[in-house]
């Protein structure tokens, strides 16, 4: 099954798989929700999929600012009502995991069992972290969407072949392709705003921490901060594994996340 909504201005772009269990799909920072196409057939046997494209990103891009981490949050709690969705499975993999914290922690009875992959609490912790946050939005603006977009899959995507890459390449070009470069330095900039570390105590749910081991874009202590933070999670690191995890190393991750979702 698959079916998209036609949304209000306060209704953001989804799509439906399967049926089953509820499980909530957010996609990461210059991404759509069509960053999960290569795992959507085998969760959609078992789980019902919501796919949606956050503000500002893919067929939700019309949607106006702000889009701060709690208003992206927010936008799910909507869409979430708009099903008639009480509670679900919740999944966020690289940006999308800040958005999926703040929803856990604004509206808690909506989150049953809470998925955190290839993301963090604090994505400014190091020296370097601090030093890309500041300097990838003038990148951004220098050197334009697609050139950006190139240098960040050679840089923190290594292990991706080069047909994968191309097809990802052009997943971000389509959702930042024509969005004026002043929105998505607002975007990069809320996310890097972004800061959990003080809270993680609050998240209650059953917890899943899935990360790379050679993760350079959100490397191992991140992963451990959330583990630390986060009382009675569970971490999973899949060895050799980067920020491509996803579409890398599916059969592992899937494996994971299908294990947790069946405790």
């Amino acid at each position: 099954m698959k079916m998209s909504s036609s949304r209000s201005s306060n209704l953001l772009y989804f799509t439906e798989h399967g049926s089953g269990k509820p499980l909530l799909l957010v996609h990461g920072l210059g991404m759509s929700g069509d960053m999960f196409e290569p795992i959507v057939e085998p969760l959609a046997k078992r789980h019902r999929l919501i796919i949606p494209d956050l503000r500002g990103c893919g067929r939700s891009r019309t949607l106006p600012p702000p889009y701060s981490v709690k208003q992206q949050s927010a936008d799910l709690a909507v869409l979430l009502d708009h099903l008639g969705i009480a509670s679900t499975d919740t999944l966020g993999y690289s940006q999308g995991g800040p958005v999926v914290q703040q929803l856990a922690l604004d509206y808690p009875q909506k989150v049953k069992r809470l998925i955190l992959s290839n993301t963090y609490a604090y994505n400014m912790a190091s020296i370097k972290e601090k030093m890309e946050g500041y300097i990838v939005p003038v990148l951004i603006h220098l050197l334009g969407t697609r050139i950006f977009v190139k240098l960040i899959i050679s840089q923190g995507l290594k292990q991706i072949p080069k047909e994968k890459g191309a097809w990802i390449a052009n997943l971000i070009a389509n959702t930042w392709g024509n969005v004026d470069s002043k929105f998505i330095e607002l975007q990069w900039r809320e996310a890097m705003a972004f800061d959990s570390r003080s809270r993680l105590r609050e998240i209650k749910c059953p917890t899943l921490i899935i990360a790379g081991s050679n993760d350079n874009a959100v490397p191992m202590h991140h992963a451990s901060m959330l583990h630390d933070g986060i009382a009675g999670s569970k971490l999973v690191i899949i060895e050799g594994a980067d920020h491509a995890l996803l579409w890398v190393h599916p059969e592992q991750w899937l494996k994971e996340v299908s294990n947790f979702l069946d405790l």
